[in-house]
């Protein structure tokens, strides 16, 4: 079976693994919606580290594919307006909202998994800047008794059904 685990959840609490590892993940299943949106980027399950079933599902990692989507946003402004000195605090937003680029989705074949994922900056491309970030890893599982897989739809504790539109 194919297994996304996230970025997030590997540097939280997850533990970095290897092909021919032998691993127990809590595992919840992509519903048939998030398949059709792409969600998993193939996968069937995900790893779920913060709740999912009661019980670990066990297989050993068969591969491991890190995945990489390239991302673009708005450049800030090279000359911001000057700001005149006065009383109070000024805050200018440095941040940047970064907006997936459609079909720039790669898969990288690694050996094992890092416990850090991380981001490359790339050229701007039409006056926007780039960025690459590994956004987690599809891993093959060798998985012979997958009864433990939570099968969706899944509600996280304190969810409520109506909020559960913009879950993975």
């Amino acid at each position: 079976m194919r297994v996304f685990y996230e970025d997030w959840q590997m540097g939280c609490c997850g533990t970095p693994f290897a092909v021919g590892d032998e691993v127990a993940w809590k595992l919840v299943a992509y519903d048939a919606e998030n398949v059709r949106e792409g969600y998993g980027h193939g996968a069937e399950a995900w790893v779920e580290n913060h709740g999912g079933p009661d019980h670990p599902t066990t297989g050993r990692v068969h591969a491991v594919d890190l995945v990489h989507q390239e991302y673009s946003f708005h450049l800030p402004d090279p000359r911001p307006a000057p700001v005149e000195a006065g009383e109070g605090l000024v805050l200018r937003g440095m941040g940047r909202c970064l907006e997936p680029v459609p079909g720039a989705v790669t898969l990288e074949p690694v050996g094992s998994c890092p416990k850090w994922f991380g981001e490359v900056e790339r050229d701007p491309v039409d006056g926007l800047g780039r960025v690459r970030r590994t956004c987690g890893a599809l891993v093959t599982l060798d998985a012979p008794d997958t009864t433990h897989v939570l099968q969706a739809p899944y509600l996280p504790d304190g969810i409520e059904d109506d909020e559960c539109d913009d879950l993975p």
